[in-house]
């Protein structure tokens, strides 16, 4: 993708806006930010932006702003939908997400994890075997650190793993991840994306661009997950905790096994699992398989899981007072969950 004195509008200063933008004015375009929050909300964003002479405005969206562009970058927080969008769309500008723009630029292979519960803990977790497994990593996306900044820090041997949310996915192109993992799906967002199958579909676009060299992980006990097994032409592998997977990861005796369709590998005993919780262990399935599939060792992924701490708010032990055991689960901000 050629930036160079292309005119580009940033829409939402969230962290991936104010990365986007950073990053597109670094390879020579001509921005522009927009937010609807006032300006006294984002004092600091804006010097920042202001500092690399990007052109910020806020309190609202203009129509007139939305023209000419060569490009929109859309932050995830701002609907798809929206009507300064839909007109941009409809004049033949073109508009994604910062997640795809990162793809353009990114030559390194990427693990893409989404699903409506658990992609944090996965996500974290995953980057952990990775490194155990002493390959380079990057570990971000929706769990933080926006993709976008990793461009000028991977390598071609870097591994990047990324989670990533439906809204995300609503405004990728080519966005292609090398291993794709779609944990569960229960209605989650209808706000935004009004009905469970718009919900399905967007979740469904993780593997829309994957090809046959590529990986694809389904949470074999969830419905949802692997009604869309049929959407993806990358190998499959699966994932349970209540039966034995033919190629992928599964519970036998007590003990984690995982299957490539070649030989089967004892990875771990489910007594050395710190996380509590059966979705947790869905998680650590996900993430076993992912470290499989990188070419982690049994033995490199056994320890990574065993060493691993619940992420702060997800099942995070607090305490224990009186005898009574305090756990953090504000993060469980869906039914489901």
């Amino acid at each position: 993708m050629d930036l160079e004195n292309k005119r580009v509008l940033v829409v939402g200063l969230g962290k991936s806006g104010v990365a986007s933008a950073l990053f597109l004015k670094s390879r020579g375009a001509r921005v522009t930010v927009s937010d609807s929050k006032p300006e006294a909300e984002l004092r600091k964003e804006i010097l920042q932006l202001l500092d690399h002479g990007i052109t910020v405005e806020t309190g609202g969206h203009g129509d007139r702003t939305f023209r000419g562009q060569d490009l929109i970058v859309v932050s995830p927080g701002v609907p798809f939908d929206a009507p300064q969008l839909a007109q941009a769309r409809t004049l033949g500008e073109n508009v994604i997400g910062e997640i795809e723009l990162a793809a353009q630029f990114l030559a390194a292979p990427i693990v893409a994890i989404t699903g409506a519960n658990g992609k944090t803990t996965t996500t974290s977790l995953a980057g952990e075997i990775i490194a155990n497994g002493k390959f380079p990593v990057l570990v971000g996306g929706n769990i933080g650190t926006p993709a976008i900044s990793f461009v000028d820090q991977a390598q071609f041997e870097t591994w990047i793993v990324l989670e990533v949310s439906s809204f995300q996915l609503e405004t990728i192109v080519d966005f292609r991840p090398r291993i794709a993992v779609l944990l569960n799906i229960t209605p989650d967002h209808l706000d935004r994306h009004k009905t469970f199958a718009n919900y399905v579909n967007a979740k469904a676009r993780i593997f829309e661009n994957q090809q046959a060299d590529d990986f694809t992980v389904l949470n074999a006990d969830d419905p949802a997950a692997i009604g869309l097994s049929e959407r993806t032409l990358a190998q499959r592998f699966l994932f349970s905790r209540k039966k034995e997977i033919g190629t992928g990861a599964f519970v036998r005796s007590a003990h984690i096994f995982f299957r490539d369709g070649h030989r089967e590998s004892e990875i771990m005993p489910l007594s050395e699992i710190p996380l509590k919780g059966a979705h947790n262990l869905e998680n650590v399935l996900a993430g076993i398989s992912i470290g499989m599939l990188v070419g982690c060792q049994p033995e490199q992924i056994r320890q990574a899981v065993h060493n691993f701490k619940a992420v702060e708010h997800r099942l995070e032990f607090v305490a224990k007072v009186a005898g009574v055991d305090y756990y953090n689960d504000s993060k469980a901000t869906n039914v489901d969950a």
